[in-house]
This record gives structure tokens, sequence and C-alpha cells, in this order.
């Protein structure tokens, strides 16, 4: 379904390899990204989601030529750790507007928000902007807004991070269901939370493509 193969990826031609030879088969279900801050986590799957070019390599993703503006648009959910959200409209709007751009038709559009909301404890908030939220609530509504319309590919990038445990059961169950759906779906998530180690039929761990960094050794 989604795989990348001998993937080079660093910020400047000085610089050193974020990514070298990194080659992984993400097959249908829950992978997660684990490694030290710095290790290339969130820069991997910034390159699966298109948002960043590799120098070498190659991504590939079942149904089409590359991970372009098409894959994006239409069969790509990501979330990001800054959220994102649109700060000038609803909550509602937020999902409604990504839904848009994906080609979903009104009636299927109102039907996934009220679907996702409901699932992710919201909605009571679904006419609320942003900025009228707690940061857990907005980390929901953007989850939310990467599953309206329902993605081949979802890449998240810490997701649960600062949540609490309930919350984080909350979303843990919401993504289990949605890979449980349609079997030929793929989630991607980068963390530092053990707490999802249950959901996840992979777990990649990166530290072993970077030495320990100086100042963690001495805590190993």
């Amino acid at each position: 379904m989604l795989s990348c193969s001998n993937i080079y990826y660093r910020y400047s031609w000085k610089a050193p390899w974020v990514l070298e030879e990194f080659s992984h088969e993400f097959a249908p279900g829950i992978h997660l990204i684990k490694g030290y801050s710095g290790c290339g986590k969130s820069t991997l799957l910034r390159i699966l989601g298109g948002y960043l070019k590799q120098q070498k390599g190659k991504i590939d993703i079942e149904g089409y030529r590359n991970n372009g503006t098409k894959f994006q648009k239409r069969d790509l959910g990501f979330v990001f750790q800054q959220l994102n959200l649109l700060p000038l409209a609803s909550v509602r709007r937020n999902l409604h507007l990504a839904a848009s751009l994906a080609g979903i038709s009104r009636t299927k559009r109102n039907e996934n928000v009220d679907r996702y909301l409901g699932r992710l404890g919201l909605e009571t908030f679904k006419k609320r902007l942003p900025k009228s939220m707690s940061g857990g609530q907005q980390q929901r509504a953007t989850i939310a807004r990467a599953l309206i319309k329902e993605p081949k590919v979802l890449l998240l990038d810490e997701p649960t991070s600062g949540l609490d445990d309930l919350n984080t059961e909350v979303i843990k169950k919401v993504l289990q269901e949605f890979i449980k759906d349609d079997g030929s779906r793929v989630a991607v998530i980068c963390t530092h939370d053990s707490r999802l180690d249950k959901i996840a039929d992979d777990i990649l761990d990166f530290n072993r493509f970077l030495p320990m960094e100086g100042h963690l050794e001495a805590l190993a």
C-alpha cells in the first residue's frame, strides 16, 4: 500500500543525512515510529506525505504515480504537531473544507462531520472557533479533520502528546476503528507515547538509524 525505497534526506548539502538508505513497507494497519528527538521521525512523515522531497529514493503509493497534490487532497490525512486548524473557521467549517477539497459530496460531508466529531467527543464544539477550545480539544478536532475524508493513508505526528489517559483512550479507540473499518488503510504515527503500543501492528525503532546524542549517553 505504502512503501519507501532507499530514501535519503538532509536539510542542506553540508548537513549530515537525516535519512540514509532507508527502506520500509507499510502494510495496511497501524505503524508506530519511535525514537529520540531528532532521529528523523517527523522528517520521514513529511516525506511520505509529499511535504518534503527526498534527495534520493522512491515513495510508492498504491493507485498513485507519486505522493503529490492529487494524493494529498483525496487520500491523505495528516496531523501535524502544530495542529494548523484555520483560526477564523469553526470546527465544523474546518472539517467541511477538508472534505470539500477531497471532492466529497455535501451529504457525505455532513454525515462524516457528525460521525467523527461524535466519536471524538466534540459534538457540542462544532460551532466553536479553535481559540475558544483547550489544547486537547483542538488536538481531537485536528484528528477529526484528518479522518473526515476517510483517507487511505493517515499520518500523525505526536497525536496524543500532552493528553491525559482518558482522552488518549478515546483517540486509540477511534484510530483502531478507522483502520478496521476498511482493511486497506494505513496509519503511520510518530510518537514517544508508550500508551499507543497496544494498538500497533508494527513498531519501527528509529534509534537504530542514528547514534545516540552525547548528552543522552550518560542516561542510557
